[in-house]
């Protein structure tokens, strides 16, 4: 297959090895959102009022087909924190009940439970998991350790932000169903990095970025709910979808779609994405990825002294990989890649660990993993203990 990075507009003297924060849009997607962006300018009150519907209805039915849930089950929002920012205000949480999670959750989300714990006095629990994870019977063991009769919602990241790693979500939600739990699911690494049948994870609440491995512009997020779910799920916002004088839509997406002046040019950019990874025949090119990823997780590991955090398997990992390091000044080194030498890579923070986050996507190269690693031999990153992992 032909190289593909001239298709992004990233900027070609910097080795980008850091697609899961943000990702990068290719040129035709952003092509198709800056067309929807003129439509708006050309004529606002008629897009606004008529066009904008059809065209959302378009694009919720194309990625309603590939997550494979109903369109009416789910509406855009701008990014999973908003969602789940969203979902805990609705909840009727009392003083004494308790959130059950991890602690290896996206920090964003710890901050919203952990303000919202105070503000209604619940208890936000974060199970310790422990590493590496090998199997998930272990991590299974782990997290049903921190459940209890006061337990009435489980909040679980699907694939973590600074581990990398893929917890077994749909196992979680049935013994959750069994126990009468609310579950929460925070998928923004998700749609477009592994397969997702979002009916079939079972949870009450999941929630999916598109602008990181769907390659979406910045701002694009799903956020589905089960239908028996969806009558306690409160707007984040009172516009005019709260009690219209003439209904079009169910509820749910009235409450939530019909939110005034905003621009959704992203949300409406699914047919073009789903175009592109045809065009360019994605999924082969993400399985190379994942690869690579499985071959270049332990060699990176020998070379700074570590061991990996998990079993190097499909089931743990993606196109993305964190390797534990040591480090006295995580900032001042992840400066030191992007300005001394033109890596843009995450060096991360979790608690007592340090984690330098590799992604590998579609425009990335074996070269830029050389250089990475020479890179390394050059700066001073001295191996961590694994007991301190």
């Amino acid at each position: 297959m032909n190289d593909i990075k001239n298709e992004f507009l990233l900027d070609p003297d910097v080795v980008f090895l850091n697609h899961g924060s943000y990702g990068s849009c290719p040129r035709p997607v952003f092509e198709d959102y800056q067309r929807w962006q003129r439509a708006l300018e050309f004529e606002p009150i008629q897009f606004i009022s008529k066009k904008r519907e059809e065209a959302l209805l378009i694009s919720k039915t194309a990625l309603a087909d590939f997550l494979h849930c109903d369109r009416n089950d789910f509406f855009m929002i701008q990014n999973p924190t908003t969602a789940v920012n969203q979902v805990i205000r609705s909840l009727d949480l009392k003083p004494g009940d308790e959130v059950l999670s991890t602690d290896h959750e996206y920090g964003a989300m710890d901050k919203t439970f952990e303000f919202y714990s105070r503000k209604k006095g619940f208890v936000f629990r974060r199970q310790p998991i422990s590493l590496p994870l090998l199997t998930r019977e272990q991590f299974l063991d782990d997290f049903w350790k921190g459940c209890n009769e006061r337990t009435r919602v489980i909040f679980l990241g699907h694939c973590t932000s600074a581990t990398a790693l893929r917890f077994p979500v749909k196992e979680v939600c049935a013994k959750a169903r069994e126990l009468g739990l609310v579950t929460i699911i925070d998928g923004a690494h998700i749609p477009g990095h592994f397969p997702l049948n979002v009916t079939e994870i079972g949870a009450d609440v999941y929630t999916g970025t598109l602008h990181k491995w769907l390659l979406s512009p910045k701002g694009c997020t799903f956020l589905y709910v089960d239908k028996k779910f969806q009558p306690r799920i409160e707007p984040l916002v009172i516009s005019w979808g709260f009690e219209p004088d003439i209904p079009t839509k169910p509820k749910f997406l009235e409450e939530n779609e019909i939110q005034g002046t905003r621009d959704i040019s992203a949300y409406l950019t699914v047919p073009a994405i789903l175009k592109f990874f045809e065009d360019f025949r994605m999924p082969e090119r993400q399985a190379a990825c994942r690869r690579t990823i499985l071959e270049q997780y332990p060699i990176f590991c020998d070379l700074l002294g570590t061991r990996p955090i998990c079993r190097v398997s499909p089931e743990f990992l993606g196109q993305m990989c964190s390797i534990p390091i040591s480090t006295k000044d995580p900032l001042k080194l992840k400066e030191a890649l992007i300005h001394d030498h033109r890596i843009e890579i995450p060096v991360m923070q979790d608690g007592n660990s340090v984690y330098l986050r590799i992604s590998y996507q579609v425009y990335n190269n074996p070269g830029d993993l050389e250089y990475l690693k020479k890179t390394l031999e050059k700066l001073d990153i001295m191996p961590r203990a694994l007991a301190s992992v």
